[in-house]
């Protein structure tokens, strides 16, 4: 699901392709043929016309990237799909992918899809700044910190069945179970008292609140998460409760 400032986006295709399929060399990556082979796949599968948005997952050192751009311009042409944007690029390589497509008359990229979160603020540095110069809007994952900044965690407890729990789900997770960060975490929880927010409405309102973000991506397992993420939209969080969350992540 994906949440806007104003409420949840009606039901809208979103494919992304990077990762291998299968055994198959050119099942993976941004190949012409695997860009082509898998949006092909993606409409059969979801038994629509088009895409609305179609991204590139992460970034292909193994194909250049003006072959990237000519692809997505085809498909868009062709009617496969209506735009195209990136995920977990770098600034450089959004940047890459624009200069190619403009100097083409290609369809420019127009999403970028990074981790985005309290705890992971590393594209406020480079790639928002360039994002927003170049066009793109940022479609953030992780907004929840894979369930830290709700306390999931507190205490050192790893739920059974959770991603701290698993070795190999949670290998990304692994370096902010540490007990100086979730003592941290812990004094955001109370801050939710003070404002009448629960964790999930803090932590996805903070990401909302940059002018960068068009939305977040969450993922709700129940009605009631859903309907608690919900109570984000719309929240504007006041510059004093920024400071502090500042202040207390320190």
């Amino acid at each position: 699901s994906v949440l806007f400032r104003s409420g949840v986006l009606p039901r809208r295709t979103r494919h992304k392709c990077f990762w291998p399929m299968s055994d198959d060399p050119n099942d993976r990556g941004l190949s012409r043929k695997h860009l082509f082979e898998s949006c092909h796949a993606s409409l059969r599968r979801l038994g629509v016309d088009y895409l609305d948005l179609f991204q590139c997952h992460r970034f292909d050192e193994d194909t250049p990237t003006e072959e990237v751009v000519r692809a997505m311009d085809d498909l868009a042409r062709q009617g496969k799909i209506l735009y195209w944007g990136v995920s977990c690029w770098t600034a450089a390589q959004v940047s890459e992918a624009v200069e190619i497509a403009g100097s083409s008359s290609a369809m420019l990229p127009i999403s970028n899809q990074p981790a985005y979160n309290m705890l992971d603020r590393e594209p406020e540095a480079e790639i928002f700044p360039e994002c927003q110069k170049l066009g793109l809007g940022q479609v953030v994952f992780s907004p929840l910190g894979q369930g830290v900044l709700t306390g999931k965690y507190s205490g050192g407890r790893r739920p059974s069945g959770s991603r701290g729990a698993d070795p190999q789900r949670g290998r990304f997770l692994e370096r902010h179970l540490n007990e100086e960060t979730l003592s941290r975490v812990d004094r955001v929880l109370a801050l939710c008292k003070e404002i009448e927010l629960s964790p999930a409405q803090l932590a996805l309102s903070w990401c909302l609140r940059r002018s960068e973000v068009a939305s977040v991506i969450i993922g709700a397992t129940r009605p009631e998460q859903i309907r608690d993420n919900v109570g984000a939209a719309g929240v504007t969080l006041e510059a004093d409760v920024v400071a502090q969350i500042d202040e207390l992540l320190g």
